[in-house]
């Protein structure tokens, strides 16, 4: 069997990737989100997240305003926090947190049964200022950031990227987060994953970037 690769330089390979993803698209994006979409897309060769990325009203401007302010982030995972474009994010004043190996944080999910992604969100809401939480493993973490804001005890998320992956309270929890009153970007469905969550921040640091050069 013969194979032809195509010739691209390697700086213009994310360049043709996305003149793929356009052309391969079965209908136009939206204007003010393509720049997420396509991000998402591309990260995961995913072309379901046309579809299903869904947005609350205006909630790439107010990320990408929340950065250039110096916003910082929390996430679920290791693995989101590593995804990130620290370097860009740094440029705005932001910082990435993620509490998931805080021993102080294991051993109170521990003592209490529940999630250290719960615990963790507990701690990100006793920074008491406004943060984007990037979430794309645990649903819990969704949850808790729900209750917390129906108790009062959240500050008004900058944003939260719900995207999850799963099959065990995913879908609910994504639901509850698009009750929330404050900006959201959320995967509907079982699909997400940390990799989405960074893809959706580096998309929005990028757009800040950019709006910053002209």
């Amino acid at each position: 069997m013969h194979i032809e690769l195509q010739q691209v330089a390697p700086a213009q390979i994310e360049q043709r990737s996305m003149q793929i993803i356009r052309s391969e698209l079965s209908h136009p994006l939206e204007p003010e989100n393509e720049a997420v979409i396509l991000r998402a897309i591309h990260t995961t060769a995913d072309f379901d997240y046309a579809d299903n990325l869904c947005f609350s009203p205006h909630a790439t401007k107010r990320g990408v305003e929340a950065f250039v302010n110096g916003a910082d982030i929390v996430t679920d995972t290791t693995m989101a926090m590593s995804g990130i474009n620290k370097r860009v994010l740094a440029r705005f004043g932001g910082e990435v947190y993620n509490f998931i190996a805080d021993p102080e944080v294991a051993a109170e999910a521990k003592s209490r049964g529940v999630t250290r992604a719960a615990v963790s969100m507990e701690r990100a809401a006793a920074m008491q200022k406004p943060l984007v939480y990037a979430i794309g493993n645990a649903p819990t973490a969704l949850v808790r950031l729900y209750e917390l804001w129906q108790e009062g005890k959240l500050t008004p998320p900058a944003l939260i990227v719900g995207v999850p992956v799963g099959f065990v309270n995913v879908i609910e929890a994504k639901e509850l987060t698009m009750q929330m009153d404050c900006p959201w970007i959320v995967a509907r469905g079982r699909k997400g994953g940390s990799n989405l969550a960074a893809a959706i921040c580096n998309a929005l640091l990028y757009t800040a970037s950019c709006n910053e050069r002209e």
